[in-house]
């Protein structure tokens, strides 16, 4: 530790129960007031959802690693395989509903508090709880693009066509992972159909950045500009394991910016915390609202 949370240093809490989790959440609250914050979230925030990350309690039982783009790019057979998992997968996706950490912190921006919110999640859900400025940095499960000519499709329109080409395939169920992708006996996808671009014939691919893919440089451009509007980086259920969401916490701490993080578990940036609140974030988030929003915090 380097001394207290609001000079410089950084405070470890104990689990977010009772007294202890009181505490943290007034360290946290004490950090962000008179600071616009920028919040960085990522799978975390969205387990409460019925989401699952990779990582975390809500991941699957059944450890595998997602698909890698240059994999989905040159083979036809791992695209068959990624569609016929997510048109299994897609239902419960599409149906997920913001938890109570979507919702608080949609409030703290309509407060003032939050600037915008940097987002590694693909769902979004943080748009469906009402918040106003979210920067999707991976891209969005809503639209599939060809990527031939660039055509985007609506995700629940590209469902219509996987089911009409595979009868029956709606029927399946699956344990989903965080992009959508499930979980599906190799048998089973063998003599799956893969539509293609209705206006060029070409690949479809979700319109998200896959493992191994770079983030767009006008959107990592873009998510810079949101981040220079804050003086305080909120870290929501992310252990910031890949790079494209850790680069936010190094530049924070080389300009020092305080650092804060709500998060179940460890995060590569817990080193630099200001104050680090253990805990879900449905849990944790909307009693700081209420803190920083002058409302009473429910006991």
């Amino acid at each position: 530790m380097r001394g207290s949370a609001l000079a410089g240093g950084s405070e470890r809490t104990g689990a977010p129960s009772g007294r202890a989790r009181d505490g943290a959440v007034a360290a946290l609250a004490a950090l962000l007031r008179d600071r616009p914050v920028v919040v960085l979230s990522g799978a975390g925030c969205s387990t409460e959802s019925g989401i699952p990350d990779y990582r975390g309690e809500g991941s699957p039982r059944r450890k595998r690693s997602p698909i890698q783009y240059g994999e989905f790019v040159r083979s036809a057979e791992a695209r068959r395989r990624y569609w016929a998992r997510s048109a299994v997968g897609w239902p419960r996706m599409s149906e997920a509903r913001p938890n109570p950490g979507h919702g608080a912190l949609a409030r703290l921006e309509d407060g003032g508090v939050v600037r915008g919110v940097i987002t590694q999640n693909v769902d979004g859900l943080h748009q469906a709880a009402g918040s106003g400025r979210v920067l999707e940095l991976h891209g969005s499960l809503a639209g599939v693009c060809c990527l031939g000519c660039g055509e985007v499709e609506p995700r629940p329109a590209l469902q219509e066509r996987l089911l009409a080409l595979n009868p029956g395939w709606g029927d399946r169920s699956a344990e989903m992972a965080p992009d959508g992708d499930a979980e599906l006996p190799a048998r089973a996808v063998a003599e799956f159909r893969v539509p293609v671009c209705l206006c060029c014939g070409g690949v479809l691919k979700p319109d998200v950045v896959f493992f191994g893919e770079s983030v767009p440089r006008e959107r990592v451009e873009r998510a810079w500009e949101l981040f220079r509007e804050g003086e305080a980086l909120l870290v929501v259920g992310s252990s910031l394991a890949v790079y494209s969401g850790r680069r936010f916490t190094q530049r924070a701490e080389k300009e020092g910016i305080p650092v804060a993080v709500v998060n179940l578990g460890p995060t590569r940036a817990d080193e630099v915390a200001r104050v680090r609140v253990p805990g879900r974030s449905g849990e944790v988030l909307p009693r700081l609202a209420d803190a920083m929003l002058g409302e009473a915090v429910a006991a």
